[in-house]
Protein backbone atom coordinates (compact mmCIF):
# COMPACT_ATOMS: atom_id res chain seq x y z
CA UNK A 1 0.00 0.00 0.00
CA UNK A 2 1.59 3.63 -0.80
CA UNK A 3 0.66 6.39 1.11
CA UNK A 4 -1.37 9.44 -0.30
CA UNK A 5 0.65 12.22 -0.77
CA UNK A 6 -0.79 15.91 0.92
CA UNK A 7 -1.29 18.49 -1.29
CA UNK A 8 -0.57 22.05 -0.61
CA UNK A 9 -2.53 25.13 -3.02
CA UNK A 10 0.05 27.43 -4.46
CA UNK A 11 -1.21 30.67 -4.59
CA UNK A 12 0.17 34.36 -5.59
CA UNK A 13 0.97 37.27 -3.51
CA UNK A 14 -3.11 38.06 -3.03
CA UNK A 15 -3.60 34.32 -2.38
CA UNK A 16 -5.34 33.14 -5.73
CA UNK A 17 -5.25 29.39 -5.86
CA UNK A 18 -2.20 28.88 -8.90
CA UNK A 19 -2.11 25.18 -8.92
CA UNK A 20 -1.70 22.18 -5.93
CA UNK A 21 2.01 21.02 -5.17
CA UNK A 22 2.90 17.97 -2.91
CA UNK A 23 3.46 19.55 0.81
CA UNK A 24 7.27 18.34 1.21
CA UNK A 25 7.95 19.28 -2.06
CA UNK A 26 6.36 22.91 -1.47
CA UNK A 27 8.46 23.23 1.19
CA UNK A 28 12.30 22.36 -0.49
CA UNK A 29 14.37 25.74 -1.18
CA UNK A 30 13.51 27.96 -2.54
CA UNK A 31 9.98 27.37 -1.42
CA UNK A 32 6.49 27.74 -3.21
CA UNK A 33 4.36 30.45 -2.09
CA UNK A 34 1.28 28.04 -0.69
CA UNK A 35 -1.84 28.38 1.67
CA UNK A 36 -1.67 27.66 5.03
CA UNK A 37 -3.09 28.90 8.19
CA UNK A 38 -2.44 30.16 12.28
CA UNK A 39 -4.84 29.79 14.92
CA UNK A 40 -4.13 31.73 17.95
CA UNK A 41 -6.67 30.33 20.90
CA UNK A 42 -7.38 31.28 24.66
CA UNK A 43 -8.88 30.51 27.70
CA UNK A 44 -11.67 32.52 29.15
CA UNK A 45 -9.47 34.55 31.05
CA UNK A 46 -7.95 35.40 28.34
CA UNK A 47 -4.53 33.55 28.68
CA UNK A 48 -2.46 32.35 25.53
CA UNK A 49 -2.67 28.50 24.51
CA UNK A 50 0.74 27.91 23.26
CA UNK A 51 2.31 24.45 22.04
CA UNK A 52 5.53 22.92 21.67
CA UNK A 53 5.89 21.26 18.89
CA UNK A 54 6.79 17.43 18.72
CA UNK A 55 10.35 16.87 18.45
CA UNK A 56 9.40 13.89 15.37
CA UNK A 57 7.65 16.91 13.25
CA UNK A 58 9.31 17.05 9.75
CA UNK A 59 10.49 20.76 10.45
CA UNK A 60 10.85 23.21 13.31
CA UNK A 61 10.61 20.09 15.97
CA UNK A 62 10.15 20.89 19.47
CA UNK A 63 9.84 24.61 19.16
CA UNK A 64 7.09 26.60 20.77
CA UNK A 65 4.39 27.93 18.75
CA UNK A 66 0.98 29.00 18.54
CA UNK A 67 -1.86 26.86 19.03
CA UNK A 68 -2.35 25.30 15.92
CA UNK A 69 -1.08 25.62 12.24
CA UNK A 70 -1.34 23.73 9.23
CA UNK A 71 -2.32 23.79 5.69
CA UNK A 72 -5.88 23.56 3.90
CA UNK A 73 -6.16 20.85 1.38
CA UNK A 74 -6.87 21.67 -2.17
CA UNK A 75 -10.43 23.27 -2.36
CA UNK A 76 -10.98 23.31 1.57
CA UNK A 77 -11.74 26.44 2.97
CA UNK A 78 -9.16 27.57 5.56
CA UNK A 79 -11.79 28.26 8.20
CA UNK A 80 -12.63 24.40 8.16
CA UNK A 81 -9.16 23.36 7.42
CA UNK A 82 -8.27 25.33 10.95
CA UNK A 83 -11.15 23.46 12.90
CA UNK A 84 -10.64 19.97 11.56
CA UNK A 85 -6.56 20.24 12.22
CA UNK A 86 -7.04 21.88 15.56
CA UNK A 87 -9.01 18.94 16.75
CA UNK A 88 -6.29 16.40 15.16
CA UNK A 89 -3.51 18.21 16.67
CA UNK A 90 -5.43 19.44 20.33
CA UNK A 91 -8.18 17.16 20.64
CA UNK A 92 -10.04 20.10 21.60
CA UNK A 93 -12.76 22.43 19.14
CA UNK A 94 -11.84 26.03 19.06
CA UNK A 95 -14.80 28.03 20.14
CA UNK A 96 -16.23 31.13 18.48
CA UNK A 97 -13.19 31.09 15.96
CA UNK A 98 -12.98 34.29 13.96
CA UNK A 99 -10.81 35.16 10.66
CA UNK A 100 -8.19 37.74 11.95
CA UNK A 101 -5.98 38.84 9.36
CA UNK A 102 -3.73 37.33 6.62
CA UNK A 103 0.09 37.58 6.35
CA UNK A 104 3.01 35.95 4.12
CA UNK A 105 6.41 35.54 4.71
CA UNK A 106 9.45 32.88 4.11
CA UNK A 107 11.68 31.82 6.87
CA UNK A 108 14.20 28.73 6.45
CA UNK A 109 14.60 26.08 8.90
CA UNK A 110 18.41 25.61 9.32
CA UNK A 111 18.24 22.63 10.96
CA UNK A 112 16.41 21.09 8.03
CA UNK A 113 17.18 23.14 5.44
CA UNK A 114 13.04 23.63 4.77
CA UNK A 115 11.13 26.29 4.11
CA UNK A 116 7.85 27.85 5.08
CA UNK A 117 7.24 30.56 2.46
CA UNK A 118 3.54 31.08 3.79
CA UNK A 119 0.04 32.93 2.49
CA UNK A 120 -1.26 32.25 5.91
CA UNK A 121 -5.04 32.72 7.17
CA UNK A 122 -5.33 33.92 10.75
CA UNK A 123 -7.80 33.27 13.19
CA UNK A 124 -8.48 33.50 17.26
CA UNK A 125 -11.05 32.13 19.30
CA UNK A 126 -11.60 30.24 22.46
CA UNK A 127 -10.41 26.68 24.28
CA UNK A 128 -13.23 25.63 26.37
CA UNK A 129 -12.40 22.18 26.81
CA UNK A 130 -9.64 20.49 28.15
CA UNK A 131 -7.00 20.15 25.31
CA UNK A 132 -6.35 16.15 24.80
CA UNK A 133 -2.86 16.78 21.97
CA UNK A 134 -1.89 13.80 19.72
CA UNK A 135 1.29 13.17 21.05
CA UNK A 136 2.65 12.74 17.41
CA UNK A 137 2.01 16.64 16.96
CA UNK A 138 2.31 18.44 20.45
CA UNK A 139 5.15 17.85 22.79
CA UNK A 140 3.37 20.00 25.35
CA UNK A 141 0.83 22.76 25.94
CA UNK A 142 0.64 25.76 28.02
CA UNK A 143 -1.65 28.80 28.49
CA UNK A 144 0.57 32.35 29.18
CA UNK A 145 -0.22 35.71 29.88
CA UNK A 146 1.30 38.57 28.22
CA UNK A 147 4.21 38.59 30.84
CA UNK A 148 4.32 34.82 30.98
CA UNK A 149 4.85 34.94 26.80
CA UNK A 150 7.33 37.26 26.94
CA UNK A 151 9.66 35.39 29.22
CA UNK A 152 9.17 31.83 27.60
CA UNK A 153 10.32 33.76 24.36
CA UNK A 154 13.27 34.75 26.09
CA UNK A 155 14.02 31.38 27.39
CA UNK A 156 13.00 28.85 24.94
CA UNK A 157 13.08 28.61 21.06
CA UNK A 158 9.90 29.87 18.79
CA UNK A 159 8.96 28.92 15.30
CA UNK A 160 10.65 31.40 13.21
CA UNK A 161 7.05 32.58 11.96
CA UNK A 162 5.45 33.30 15.51
CA UNK A 163 6.53 36.74 16.02
CA UNK A 164 4.97 37.37 12.22
CA UNK A 165 1.85 35.65 12.68
CA UNK A 166 1.01 36.87 15.95
CA UNK A 167 2.08 40.55 15.32
CA UNK A 168 -0.94 40.24 12.07
CA UNK A 169 -3.11 38.98 14.23
CA UNK A 170 -2.41 41.10 17.38
CA UNK A 171 -5.70 43.71 16.28
CA UNK A 172 -8.11 40.88 15.71
CA UNK A 173 -6.64 39.41 18.80
CA UNK A 174 -7.14 42.55 21.20
CA UNK A 175 -10.94 42.99 19.76
CA UNK A 176 -11.90 39.61 20.56
CA UNK A 177 -9.98 38.81 23.49
CA UNK A 178 -10.09 42.54 25.21
CA UNK A 179 -9.84 40.51 28.86
CA UNK A 180 -6.06 39.12 27.84
CA UNK A 181 -4.27 42.71 27.97
CA UNK A 182 -2.93 41.04 24.54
Amino acid sequence: MTDTPILVELVDRDGRTLATSEKIAAHRPPGALHRAFSVFLFSGDGRMLLQRRAQGKYHWPGVWSNACCGHPLPGEPPFLAAVRRTVEELGAAPEALSAVGTVDYAFTDTGTGLVEREFNHLFAGRIGADARPDPAEVGETVLVAPDGLAALRAAEPFSAWFGTVLEAAAPGIRRLVPEGGW
